[in-house]
């Protein structure tokens, strides 16, 4: 289990470093936009291209930033049962729920971007706005995406199972939202 837990804290740290770019890429967003929308309404200039960045870098956001979500336990959730389960339950709900849900999905998820990314890269397919981007670089992130969330749920089904047999000191907490 030692073996085990090495791996999931190894797989924790990689998300966690890979999350900082997510988080840089927030504010590199913000300044591309804003200074867009300066040359635009301030010079009557602009391009296509500072657009599509800005999407290329919320994909990035979103796809970079899914594994550590859920390595802090903050996905989004319908607690109407969990909350009232013990913590020896909730770790059932997540443990089954990683295993019969999680891990499945993005596995095929996974699977399945990896041609759509393939494709693209082999066709060097570019926008089709004026001054429009490669597309590659954003198709890019969604088997790196799916990837890095398949291993993150390998990292949580080990820490369940270890919180089961006594190895981890449970813990299921996660950032309620106000009502």
């Amino acid at each position: 289990m030692q073996a085990l837990l090495a791996l999931s804290r190894l797989i924790d740290n990689i998300n966690r470093h890979i999350s900082k770019i997510a988080c840089w890429l927030v504010l590199i967003s913000c300044l591309v936009s804003a200074g867009n929308a300066l040359v635009r309404y301030g010079i009557n200039q602009s391009s296509n291209a500072w657009l599509e960045i800005q999407w290329y870098m919320f994909a990035a956001m979103f796809m970079l930033g899914a594994a550590y979500t859920l390595a802090k336990n903050e996905h989004v959730r319908v607690d109407i049962i969990y909350s009232h389960l013990s913590t020896r339950g909730q770790i059932w709900v997540d443990l089954m729920g990683g295993i019969l849900f999680l891990l499945p999905a993005v596995v095929i998820l996974t699977w399945l971007s990896w041609p759509v990314f393939y494709k693209v890269w082999v066709s060097g397919e570019m926008s089709s706005s004026a001054g429009g981007l490669i597309r590659w670089p954003v198709k890019l992130f969604l088997p790196l995406g799916f990837g890095l969330l398949v291993l993150q749920g390998v990292s949580e089904v080990i820490k369940r199972v270890a919180m089961l047999t006594g190895h981890l000191e449970a813990d299921t907490h996660y950032e309620r939202p106000l009502q």
